[in-house]
């Protein structure tokens, strides 16, 4: 994946760990989890799990293949799920005591140049989870390598920005907190243009 998308990463105010964490990230492309996941270490790869979309994942073989043997992704419900189906819950127990995640916490592609607003689940979790560094991560030429609709990539340098870790602090509320998250994002989007 790296080689198909010439995806590097630059790690600045983290370092790779396999430590649990959360990697929150714009959404550009159907390749961003693939190309957050790939741009990790081998050690931390190995521990580390995309958070996708059931309905995207499980059509076809060839997806649910990779999504449930390669990836070993955490397939959630977008459409009303039912109690059965919590995504926070299941997030959570994804983590357990060893794995990070991969999140997009906009809940669905947007191609414009800033991310969306972020839906509430990464405030749930960082509540639920104090103890797992929340990584900030920029996805730079995602949506000109494979644009939305396209099924073919077109072979251009990416960049995968990992940021310093964060944490829910004491009394934040949720949106401040999600608003502090984007904006840690963006900044990583500004430091891509400096």
């Amino acid at each position: 994946m790296r080689l198909l998308t010439g995806a590097t990463a630059v790690w600045s105010g983290c370092e790779p760990s396999v430590r649990p964490r959360i990697y929150f990230a714009n959404h550009t492309s159907n390749l961003d989890a693939v190309v957050i996941w790939a741009s990790l270490p081998v050690d931390v790869r190995i521990l580390t799990r995309p958070v996708a979309a059931r309905d995207y994942w499980t059509v076809g073989p060839v997806r649910r293949y990779l999504a449930n043997r390669v990836f070993h992704a955490v397939l959630i419900e977008r459409k009303k799920p039912t109690a059965h189906d919590n995504p926070l819950e299941q997030m959570v127990d994804a983590l357990g005591t060893v794995h990070s995640l991969i999140l997009f916490p906009e809940g669905t592609r947007n191609p414009g140049p800033e991310p969306g607003p972020f839906k509430g689940g990464l405030f749930h979790l960082a509540r639920r989870r104090p103890d797992v560094e929340l990584i900030p991560v920029y996805l730079e030429n995602m949506n000109r390598i494979l644009p939305k609709g396209e099924l073919l990539a077109v072979p251009l340098l990416g960049r995968v920005r990992f940021g310093a870790p964060m944490a829910l602090a004491e009394g934040e509320t949720k949106d401040d907190f999600l608003g502090r998250c984007r904006g840690a994002v963006m900044a990583l989007q500004e430091g891509a243009k400096a």
